[in-house]
């Protein structure tokens, strides 16, 4: 499975090539340009980006510090994480 968006890379002669040399191989699902909803990420980073949104940072290390410290949060609760793969309407089949 190839999930193509239209990353310059994926917009190359050669990579229509090969992905026209390996449809036999591929189920290619082609995304917008900017597909926020379908991005199970997207609602990883609102969350960071609600927490240290307002932050008032003396320099990099301190936001980065904030950064890893919510995503570790994030981390521990899987229910957290589903949630936002459940908000894009997609799910993993096993």
């Amino acid at each position: 499975m190839l999930v193509w968006d239209n990353v310059r890379l994926h917009l190359t002669a050669g990579m229509r090539e090969w992905a026209a040399a390996n449809v036999h191989l591929l189920t290619i699902f082609q995304l917008p340009a900017y597909a926020p909803d379908l991005n199970p990420q997207e609602g990883i980073w609102s969350l960071v980006k609600g927490e240290v949104g307002n932050l008032a940072a003396a320099d990099l290390a301190q936001i980065t510090k904030a950064v890893k410290r919510r995503l570790k949060q994030i981390q521990y609760r899987p229910d957290t994480v589903d949630g936002c793969l459940a908000g894009t309407g997609l799910a993993i089949d096993e």
